[in-house]
């Protein structure tokens, strides 16, 4: 593999399992952050699907992430 890398220059049979799982995870959040979307403000939702999200990356289970980021807006 030659770097710079560039995961679009050419078919990889990974990106597609990576892109899959990764829209699985986001997901819920997404559509959490639509449903909030409607009550609060875009903006406020948006930011906390992708907070959510960062922490899930992070490790934390998604619940748990949800739990944290729900917690700094609601003390």
């Amino acid at each position: 593999m030659t770097y710079p890398y560039n995961a679009y220059s050419a078919p990889n049979p990974h990106f597609h399992n990576l892109m899959q799982e990764t829209l699985t995870v986001v997901e819920p959040w997404v559509q959490n952050g639509l449903r909030e979307a409607q009550t609060i403000s875009t903006e406020h939702a948006l930011r906390e699907a992708a907070a959510i999200t960062y922490l899930v990356g992070k490790g934390y289970y998604p619940q748990v992430a949800h739990q944290i980021v729900e917690s700094w807006w609601h003390h």
